[in-house]
């Protein structure tokens, strides 16, 4: 049965998960984090605070004492921030939310939650079409480092290959294509398997030559860090300090 929730923060994941909740029928209503001490909480089944991590144990404790379950968006904050509310829950989606359209959108389309805490947030994540998994406090830091790692460190890596297709003057598009083909094979066969290049064959003259071509010491440190896992990763004894530049 669609509820009636109060999201408190107005920003990308806020308006994001406002959006999906009206599409699903749920009453809901966006509000700034400030005001969340005049909040009116009767017929209110869920107070959702989708503000930054630093300020949720402060929002949490000027939410007025109500029946309604208190729950965050946070990956990687535990239930206790929470307090002083006794029906308590956190729900994570693990997706990128840029904005209202198309976080909405993508929370809507079979959205992977991480869950904790009371059992509505279970059912909410039905009332979505997601899938629910659930990632208690002990492991929510690992768990949100690791989406990071996945999101935002690749989102930087796309930045480092930006700007060397540029200095080379191929366009970028080619490599995204690349990328896009990658996570293709990865997601068919595994990394291990889906992993070529000079690394994965112990092609050690080429990392050489490739360490001299990058343009900045920034570039050079990233690549073998990259091609320190890499080559793990193949099986291949590869000592970073081997390499000078």
């Amino acid at each position: 049965m669609p509820g009636a929730c109060v999201i408190v923060g107005a920003g990308r994941a806020g308006s994001s998960f406002q959006a999906a909740l009206t599409v699903v029928g749920w009453k809901s209503a966006l509000v700034p984090g400030r005001s969340a001490t005049g909040l009116h909480l009767a017929d209110v089944d869920l107070v959702l605070l989708a503000v930054p991590d630093a300020a949720i144990a402060a929002v949490a404790a000027a939410v007025p004492l109500a029946d309604a379950v208190v729950a965050h968006v946070s990956g990687a904050c535990d239930l206790d921030v929470l307090a002083p509310h006794e029906r308590v829950g956190s729900i994570h989606p693990l997706m990128s939310l840029p904005d209202a359209e198309t976080g909405s959108r993508r929370l809507l389309d079979h959205c992977t939650f991480a869950v904790d805490g009371d059992s509505l947030m279970t059912e909410l994540v039905a009332a979505v079409g997601g899938v629910a998994i659930e990632v208690p406090g002990p492991q929510r830091a690992l768990y949100h480092a690791t989406a990071t790692i996945a999101s935002n460190h690749l989102t930087a890596l796309c930045a480092q290959v930006e700007s060397l297709a540029a200095e080379v003057g191929v366009p970028v598009d080619a490599y995204w294509a690349l990328m896009s083909t990658t996570l293709d094979n990865i997601a068919d066969i595994g990394p291990a398997a889906a992993l070529t290049g000079p690394a994965a064959r112990g092609d050690w003259d080429t990392i050489r030559t490739h360490l001299a071509a990058l343009p900045a010491d920034d570039d050079r440190r990233l690549y073998l860090a990259l091609c320190t896992r890499a080559a793990d990763l193949a099986g291949e004894e590869f000592d970073a300090t081997d390499f000078v530049y």
